[in-house]
């Protein structure tokens, strides 16, 4: 007997770790309403971190068969639902193909699709607060801390020869187990790039402090780990010296956030910018919203502040 209730109306699912703590569930139901969607509403679905295979393919095989389940957002179990549930889709797109990761789950003319989103929503906010030419003019590098789909997208947008000129001089991805790496390193040869590419075994904090001094002034500092939110803490020790310059940038938005703590200590003394995902968030949630529901939602700075404005206002609430 499955453990899910078949939904009473259209339903929009969200896989995650602590999905009850997310602002998504104050905000999707203003921007529900903004958006015309009717009478609809939001569930989470919360899986430990690299949960049984099994689980995902229960969750999937739910969405799938629910007549008002119309879908999901996936989070931190991406590349682990991925591999669990690849053979349940009817239609994997080109991005999660190469990816191998779910960061959104559909329907449509009754099959299952599999879309992976972050390239897109990822590349919105990266070229939103480093503007246009940033690696060009700078020479700056990219250190992204944890080799998840979240890395895997951003590092697709950033090492694209199509970028031309603006392109990390190099990029260096850590990883606490090898076999992550691994996987990283095999999608990255697929994507023709001119960027240096590095990988870093980095089993403890101490190891991510070590690559700061050898970054370039300027360099993009990511943590894309899930510490902060979907566990305690940060990839980096406080001795940790960000490059001077540095736009430092976490993925969370909300949960203890040590790393944005970290890096706000040194921000006037090493002159870095300091960015949160709460951007990454409105990309991320309004990409998916348009695939599940099947509607336009424009990308453009007017409407994507209109519906910031609407999210602060709901979650504040």
């Amino acid at each position: 007997m499955s453990r899910y209730t078949p939904a009473e109306k259209p339903t929009l699912y969200f896989i995650g770790v602590t999905t009850a703590k997310s602002s998504i569930m104050k905000v999707f139901p203003a921007w529900a309403k903004e958006l015309g969607l009717g009478d609809v509403q939001i569930k989470g679905m919360d899986f430990p971190l690299h949960a049984d295979p099994e689980a995902y393919r229960a969750a999937v095989a739910f969405i799938r068969d629910d007549p008002q389940s119309l879908g999901a957002l996936v989070t931190t179990h991406k590349i682990d639902l991925f591999n669990a549930c690849r053979d349940m889709f009817d239609m994997i797109d080109p991005f999660a193909q190469l990816m191998k990761e779910t960061s959104c789950i559909s329907k449509q003319d009754g099959r299952l699709i599999c879309h992976a989103k972050d390239p897109i929503s990822s590349g919105l906010s990266i070229d939103g607060f480093l503007g246009p030419d940033y690696f060009a003019r700078t020479g700056a590098e990219v250190f992204s801390i944890g080799a998840g789909g979240s890395t895997i997208a951003l590092t697709w947008h950033l090492m694209r020869k199509e970028r031309g000129a603006d392109v990390p001089s190099r990029i260096v991805v850590s990883n606490r187990s090898e076999h992550r790496l691994d996987e990283i390193r095999g999608i990255h040869t697929q994507i023709p790039t001119d960027a240096a590419l590095d990988y870093v075994l980095a089993p403890a904090p101490a190891d991510n402090d070590a690559v700061l001094p050898r970054l370039k002034p300027g360099s993009l500092v990511i943590n894309a780990t899930g510490l902060g939110k979907d566990a305690p803490g940060s990839p980096l020790t406080d001795a940790a010296v960000f490059p001077e310059g540095a736009v430092v940038w976490d993925l969370n938005y909300r949960g203890d956030l040590v790393f944005l703590d970290q890096a706000r200590a040194q921000q006037a003394e090493r002159g870095l910018t300091v960015v949160d995902g709460w951007t990454y968030f409105i990309h991320g949630w309004t990409q998916v919203i348009a695939e599940v529901f099947h509607i336009e939602i424009g990308t453009d700075e007017a409407t994507i502040d209109r519906l910031t404005r609407i999210a602060l206002q709901a979650a504040k609430g």
